[in-house]
């Protein structure tokens, strides 16, 4: 007999059944269990797992509610009910959809298994997202520290910044209170002398007037009248004005600064707005300069900008206030130029770009390359048989044969001169001296190839090469302590050399055009030290 019945479930079990199918446990433990009713249309009496046991008798097949000697064997689709075989013979149920009572069984027990695979993974789910949860809520409070720790420092690095100015302004306050205490005292100074001869000049002359003798008298007032006409052409229009005022020139304006204070937010909290392009660099003029031929330019983006910033475009004219180029392209802030025309004039500017486009051009600056050309041997293209030393400013050799060796200097405009101090000089070798294309052959004597233009010299003589062709023999050689000129006019297009001061020869080369480096070849026997930054002879 049915000992309870689930009120969850709608099933009576017996006490056997309970324990097995029902147990008070897991997800039936909520359920709750009453006394069976005493009528027999109870539903859910007997069934699959619940139907009770009789004392002696076998387990009860449910029947139908309407025909109590047939059990229950079809399933109306319609209704979503079991029938009996009566039910569909004589009832409402005959005409609708009816299936097997086994099959749909099978069907709805697969569909609630699926169903409840689908809640179960739904659950899987939901506890990895509590563990998601409860990870940011960890994620959330570290960032908190770690942008409370970030703000302070920014705050501080910006009291820091405004000490620091506050501490500039002052000393300029200083300065200037002590400049005008300064012209004040020299003021009084001088005023305070001034008046100390002018009183001396006015007792005197009024003991003079006081002379009866008119010779005596005579003798001295003209002196007397000159004196005070200077004494009072002293005291000219101003000398009785102070030259400086008690008020102070100098204005703060705070007023932009503290606007930018009070719009100081985070970015991310502000309305979100299209990104624009970058605004006007900065150019800090304090750190641009020039070198020789190369020029250096740094700049920034102004405070409180809040556009990204991608990259710079650094533009250059050709120094001769044509066109400007590109010469640098990327997201450093300093630039460094080399390889300009000496003695020239060039306009620089500058501007940003991201993701929406190109900024505005800076200001313009403008940078003068050096007139006079500073250099040295360069170790990085010479010969591994030259030996440089001095500051890279002498050279010599460890082979007998002639080796060349370039300077760090490259010209193209303009006219420069340098000299060649010979140290040494023994066995009467032959160094050349000149000029080359930075690709020269450097394994032979300077001037045999095509790449340099040259003066070779001995003791007695000296020849022009250029191409292996010798041309000019001039009397006059070198010794130690003689001193090698070399004067290379670009705006005439020749070459001129020079000894101890005295034109060796005529012009050696004429109509030469490109870019040319001071060029040397010696050997062992040979040591001279380069002289640069000289005037034209």
């Amino acid at each position: 007999p049915a000992a309870v019945l689930c009120e969850q479930c709608e099933v009576l079990y017996c006490a056997a059944c309970q324990l097995r199918c029902h147990p008070a446990r897991g997800p039936f433990a909520k359920h709750r269990l009453a006394p069976p009713p005493a009528h027999p249309g109870v539903p859910g009496g007997g069934g699959d797992g619940g139907g009770g046991k009789g004392a002696g008798g076998g387990r009860k097949l449910p029947t139908c509610a309407e025909h109590d000697l047939e059990n229950y064997s079809m399933y109306c689709v319609s209704c979503r009910s079991p029938v009996c075989y009566q039910c569909l013979e004589e009832g409402k149920h005959s005409k609708h959809d009816v299936k097997a009572l086994g099959a749909m069984w099978k069907q709805h027990k697969a569909q609630l298994s699926q169903a409840l695979n689908g809640v179960s993974d739904k659950a899987k789910e939901a506890k990895e997202f509590l563990v998601q949860l409860k990870n940011l809520l960890q994620q959330i409070q570290e960032n908190g520290l770690d942008y409370e720790a970030c703000l302070v420092a920014q705050c501080d690095a910006l009291v820091d910044a405004l000490t620091r100015q506050k501490a500039k302004l002052l000393t300029k306050v200083t300065k200037e209170r002590e400049h005008k205490l300064k012209v004040v005292w020299d003021q009084i100074n001088h005023c305070t002398l001034k008046l100390r001869q002018s009183t001396g000049l006015m007792e005197y002359c009024l003991e003079v007037i006081k002379e009866n003798d008119p010779s005596g008298f005579l003798q001295i007032s003209d002196a007397l009248i000159k004196r005070v006409q200077v004494s009072q052409e002293q005291w000219v229009k101003g000398a009785l004005e102070p030259k400086v005022s008690a008020e102070f020139d100098l204005t703060l304006d705070s007023e932009p600064l503290l606007q930018s204070i009070h719009q100081l937010d985070f970015i991310q909290m502000k309305c979100r707005v299209p990104v624009s392009v970058p605004p006007v660099p900065l150019l800090q003029l304090e750190k641009c300069c020039t070198r020789n031929n190369s020029v250096t330019l740094a700049w920034r983006m102004p405070p409180l900008s809040h556009n990204p910033v991608e990259g710079y475009i650094l533009e250059l004219d050709d120094g001769d206030g044509g066109q400007f180029r590109e010469v640098y392209v990327g997201k450093e802030t300093l630039c460094t130029i080399d390889g300009l025309h000496f003695n020239s004039t060039y306009n620089a500017r500058v501007k940003a770009f991201n993701s929406s486009g190109v900024g505005p051009y800076s200001k313009t600056v403008i940078l003068q390359t050096s007139d006079v050309a500073w250099f040295t041997f360069d170790p990085s293209s010479a010969h591994r048989d030259i030996v440089l030393s001095n500051d890279n400013q002498t050279a010599t050799c460890n082979s007998y044969d002639d080796r060349v060796v370039l300077g760090t200097a490259a010209f193209s405009k303009g006219v420069h001169y340098w000299e060649l101090h010979v140290d040494r000089y023994d066995n009467h070798p032959d160094p050349a001296f000149g000029i080359a294309r930075i690709n020269v052959v450097k394994d032979m004597m300077l001037g045999k190839d095509d790449k340099a233009w040259a003066m070779y010299v001995d003791n007695n003589r000296s020849w022009f090469m250029h191409c292996n062709s010798h041309t000019n023999r001039t009397e006059g050689g070198v010794s130690k302590g003689a001193i090698v000129g070399v004067l290379l006019d670009l705006n005439k297009h020749n070459l001129t050399f020079y000894i101890n001061g005295q034109q060796q020869g005529p012009p050696a080369f004429e109509n030469i055009e490109g870019v040319f480096m001071p060029a040397l070849s010696l050997n062992r026997n040979v040591q001279v030290t380069l002289h640069t930054g000289l005037e034209v002879p």
